[in-house]
């Protein structure tokens, strides 16, 4: 089976993302598409992390019914900070019948080759890529990418959480049922 990794602080889900998910599960060969909630991403600060479970549940709600999609949370067993090639080391082990391929934007790419054995993951996974806006393909460091064509949506989580926090509507942006639980428990208020 062929599976996407989505790898992402989820901080918190956003219709962006699912977009994404879907658009490559229409248009590649990728079978499933794994949410991989990241508990502490090595390039942000912790402070602004909603606690890993929150937002693992958070995904699962607004992927629920979709059997193509999955909320994944493998890093939270593993050291932290989440390093991607630790991770997909412990998957080939654990599912070594499985074909594993990363999904990310063309801004998340531009910044590979800081990531920890960056060189091993690119000799080994193909990237599927969707742009981001403003920020174009530069592949200098000669990855296997496969270019994902998707609606450029400049929504960020980042934003959603500065909504929350003034008191304003987040829907429309972040599916019902993660809305539905943000205001619920009053996530990002503080």
């Amino acid at each position: 089976m062929k599976i996407g990794l989505f790898f992402g602080s989820f901080n918190p889900i956003h219709i962006g993302h699912l977009i994404i998910a879907n658009q490559v599960l229409n248009n590649t060969d990728i079978e499933k598409v794994w949410l991989v909630v990241s508990p502490q991403n090595p390039f942000k600060a912790e402070a602004d992390l909603l606690h890993e479970n929150k937002r693992l549940s958070l995904v699962k709600k607004s992927v629920s019914g979709d059997k193509r999609i999955t909320a994944s949370n493998v890093e939270f067993q593993l050291s932290k900070p989440s390093f991607t090639v630790n991770t997909l080391s412990y998957l080939e082990k654990k599912y070594p019948r499985y074909g594993f391929s990363l999904i990310m934007g063309s801004d998340s790419f531009q910044s590979l080759h800081k990531w920890r054995d960056f060189k091993s993951i690119l000799n080994k996974y193909s990237i599927f890529m969707y742009k981001r806006p403003g920020v174009e393909v530069n592949n200098k460091l000669k990855a296997k990418i496969v270019i994902v064509d998707s609606p450029m949506l400049d929504i960020s989580s980042t934003e959603i959480r500065e909504l929350i926090r003034n008191g304003k509507s987040i829907r429309y942006l972040v599916p019902d049922k993660a809305r539905e639980e943000i205001e619920r428990h009053q996530y990002y208020k503080k």
